[in-house]
């Protein structure tokens, strides 16, 4: 299939399946397309946890594939564009694995946080990796934070 007619599919993709869109639609900037794409995830994580966890698993796997693959286009003449939102969407589902209530909260946001700010150790490393893998690294790491605070936090209540 021509690169061209693969491009629409690949924004689709890459911009979180529309979230990383939406804020320019309604504020006329990308500011938050990322935690718009977090807030999907979020819903998408609702909505399979009555399913086995090999569902969710595979919904992560599928979702950080998509992150290294949909923005290459984008990134070559963008950097790394703010509307790019898979890559949110991948973190997300990671920091939420397994986790329910409180625990479930607590890991988004600390997801957010360690993906926003970029201080914990490894974050900002992984952003300056090459490419793709750069865009999704920091998300990812930021996403292991995510899951550590949440599965520490279940452990207590």
């Amino acid at each position: 299939m021509p690169a061209m007619t693969t491009r629409p599919l690949r924004r689709f993709l890459a911009s979180g399946f529309g979230s990383g869109l939406l804020p320019r639609r309604i504020w006329g900037s990308d500011n938050g397309a990322g935690t718009v794409g977090a807030v999907l995830a979020a819903i998408i994580a609702l909505a399979i946890s009555p399913l086995p966890d090999y569902v969710h698993l595979a919904a992560t796997g599928i979702a950080v594939a998509l992150s290294l693959w949909a923005p290459i286009p984008f990134l070559e003449q963008d950097g790394d564009p703010q509307w790019v939102a898979i890559d949110e969407v991948a973190g997300t589902l990671i920091a939420l694995t397994g986790l329910a209530g409180v625990p479930w909260v607590v890991a988004w946001l600390v997801f957010r946080a360690a993906d926003i700010w970029k201080v914990l150790p490894g974050v900002p490393q992984a952003e300056q990796l090459p490419g793709a893998i750069g865009v999704t690294g920091d998300d990812v790491v930021a996403g292991l934070y995510g899951l550590a605070a949440g599965a520490l936090l279940s452990l207590f209540i």
